[in-house]
């Protein structure tokens, strides 16, 4: 390991070249997810750098969840999982919140979601169906004057589905879409009769597809979901003030 930590020199922006050589020792693996970190003295040393500046580098890593620093026990290269990735996508993703990206999740939806249903019909396990089963149901009963509620489920139906792909990276990938789908919703939704029922009539169809197994079934509800969904989008989005 002498090669990650050797000295770095006496430029500027050192706590960046600290930061970077860390990195790039854990994306290479030299660095593995649980191993100790020296010091912060026998790094300083190996570095050849001040306090401050490795103090900094170390705070930036550890702001990114790259590195995990305990009281007295020190420092750790900590794992990333799927709830990091999707964290700082939906930050992102907030943030940017505008009718631009509105269109933009649309059509992302329209290339994957049919596919990604489809999958589901294949991986999809006997659990998966009953959290769906269960999503049906309380969305069906839920009361109607709660549109938040009525949509928080509308967004869940959607990640259950994507959940039962069994692949993370379907997951990582849709889930921070399927989160703003609320606010999506309840900005224009919200004074449109009928809608919650004609959003459960697709999410069963949907269901009964994946119960019953059939990808084609599966694929062409999706796709009629989804062309019902863009309809009210792009009707009711340019009288809604974001």
């Amino acid at each position: 390991m002498d090669d990650i930590f050797k000295k770095i020199g006496n430029k500027i922006t050192l706590s960046q070249k600290i930061e970077r050589r860390i990195e790039s020792a854990i994306r290479e693996k030299k660095l593995p997810i649980g191993a100790k970190l020296p010091t912060e003295r026998e790094l300083c040393e190996s570095f050849g750098v001040s306090r401050t500046a490795l103090r900094e580098a170390l705070r930036r890593l550890s702001a990114r969840g790259l590195i995990e620093i305990t009281k007295g026990s020190g420092m750790r290269v900590k794992g990333l999982n799927i709830k990091d990735a999707i964290s700082s996508l939906n930050l992102y993703y907030d943030l940017q919140f505008d009718r631009n990206l509105i269109a933009q999740f649309i059509e992302v939806r329209q290339l994957f979601e049919p596919h990604i249903v489809k999958l589901a019909c294949l991986q999809r396990t006997e659990d998966d169906l009953t959290e769906i089963k269960a999503n049906l149901k309380e969305f069906a009963e839920c009361n109607p004057d709660d549109t938040q509620l009525e949509s928080d489920l509308d967004n869940k139906f959607h990640l259950l589905v994507a959940k039962a792909t069994h692949n993370p990276i379907i997951q990582v990938t849709m889930e921070p879409i399927y989160t703003l789908l609320p606010r999506m919703r309840n900005l224009i939704y919200s004074n449109i009769e009928g809608e919650k029922l004609i959003t459960l009539n697709y999410h069963t169809k949907i269901f009964e597809a994946l119960k019953e197994k059939n990808k084609a079934r599966a694929f062409e509800e999706a796709k009629n979901h989804l062309h019902h969904s863009t309809e009210n989008y792009y009707k009711y989005l340019h009288n809604t003030v974001l």
